[in-house]
């Protein structure tokens, strides 16, 4: 196969169409038979990231029919040229035809275009580093399906987590994984999940410290209006999420076109926060029962220090490569250790042209793309986040490969 690049048709690795460049850091897969229906229906993404972790990726818009097809057949490559030594974890939901087809499977799945838990990160790298230690022939499969930033989270994370305890002679699967993550993931990636691999890499290192105090939040500071109705400005409201589960939903702010450099979403008393945060800013269509994603930006609590945090557009997802989204735009958050009104704040008080309307049972302001987060498969829910926000191992293997110790999550 083409390893690094997407493609349409897909190209199983072994077949006579692979890149020169990168054909060293492959291992070929001899007396594989890809058939030509499997090369022309599909756009199939398998690489040997190294020797002994496989990427295996499709996109989103996969035609089903295609893709349960190629499914039998990845799986029927994989054990004839692994045999029983591959263990498949699974980063997108949950299909009942993937543990049937495959004898060893972890269930890690997580929304697409998201970051997983800092805690599912480690536990992912921890059963991935068992995994391999138990047996030199051992490989991992990472099968995803959708965006692969998930499969990109993954790899950086275990080049970082490997790196702690690695050997010398692993130097080169680790410079393979790094040439993978930065060619080929950082370009399609999230800001997010960009950061989350910062914070577990800095968390593993020693150069991030944790942050144990609560924070509660009181502003959140949109500096630069977005344009999202037709003669300028937006709607826009908040849904904030701790640990995937809905615990604060704002008011409607009309802000018209020009009318305001900023706006200031004040929560009082202040929203207690702890763990995996995720804040999604809505544009709530005028005179529509619709709605489109603003920003979307997630963040650990451990990994914060200051009581003012500013994400710049480059930092929020979506809204970095949204040309709605100024690019001097920039989010504030306005953090205290105590739930009571900050003083001297009043600076940050709206104009008189920006309402708010705080009718917040409008069922479009409360529909939640998570709240059937059940880890079955996606049937077309929002952004397609329909998942299961905790890990499941399956084959009987939750016991073999535990969470691992997150002493420094809590």
């Amino acid at each position: 196969m083409m390893p690094f690049q997407q493609r349409k048709g897909c190209v199983l690795e072994g077949s006579t169409r692979v890149t020169p460049s990168i054909q060293p850091l492959l291992q070929p897969i001899r007396n594989m038979n890809v058939s030509r229906t499997m090369e022309d229906s599909c756009e199939l993404d398998l690489v040997y990231v190294t020797e002994r972790i496989i990427a295996v990726s499709f996109p989103s818009t996969a035609n089903e029919e295609n893709f349960r097809s190629n499914l039998r057949e990845v799986a029927q490559m994989l054990k004839s040229k692994h045999g029983g030594n591959y263990l498949l974890f699974n980063l997108s939901e949950r299909r009942p035809d993937i543990t049937k087809l495959h004898a060893k499977v972890l269930e890690f799945g997580w929304p697409d275009l998201h970051t997983p838990a800092l805690e599912k990160i480690c536990s992912i790298c921890k059963a991935m580093d068992t995994w391999l230690n138990a047996d030199p022939h051992n490989v991992i499969v990472l099968h995803n399906k959708g965006n692969r930033g998930r499969i990109g989270v993954v790899i950086a994370a275990y080049m970082h987590y490997s790196n702690i305890s690695a050997s010398a002679d692993q130097a080169l699967d680790r410079f393979a994984m790094k040439r993978f993550y930065e060619d080929k993931i950082v370009p399609i990636g999230q800001p997010s999940q960009r950061r989350y691999v910062h914070y577990f890499s800095g968390l593993l290192s020693g150069s991030i410290k944790m942050n144990n105090k609560p924070l509660f939040l009181h502003h959140v500071i949109m500096h630069g209006i977005p344009n999202f109705e037709s003669k300028g400005g937006c709607r826009p409201f908040l849904r904030i999420y701790q640990a995937m589960q809905p615990v604060y939903t704002s008011g409607i702010y009309n802000i018209p076109g020009d009318s305001q450099t900023s706006v200031c979403i004040t929560i009082e008393p202040g929203l207690l926060l702890k763990g995996d945060i995720l804040l999604k800013c809505y544009h709530k269509k005028f005179r529509s029962p619709a709605r489109d994603v603003i920003f979307r930006v997630q963040f650990h609590t451990c990994a914060i220090h200051d009581l003012g945090v500013v994400f710049g557009k480059e930092d929020l997802d979506d809204a970095f490569k949204d040309d709605r989204f100024p690019e001097y735009g920039k989010v504030e958050f306005v953090f205290s250790y105590g739930p009571e009104k900050i003083q001297g704040m009043e600076h940050l008080e709206n104009g008189p042209s920006v309402s708010v309307d705080y009718n917040t049972s409008d069922p479009l302001i409360r529909w939640d793309s998570y709240d059937n987060f059940s880890g079955h498969r996606d049937d077309g829910m929002e952004d397609g986040n329909k998942q299961n926000t905790n890990s499941h191992m399956s084959g009987g293997l939750e016991d073999q490969y535990g969470r691992p110790d997150t002493h420094w999550l809590s």
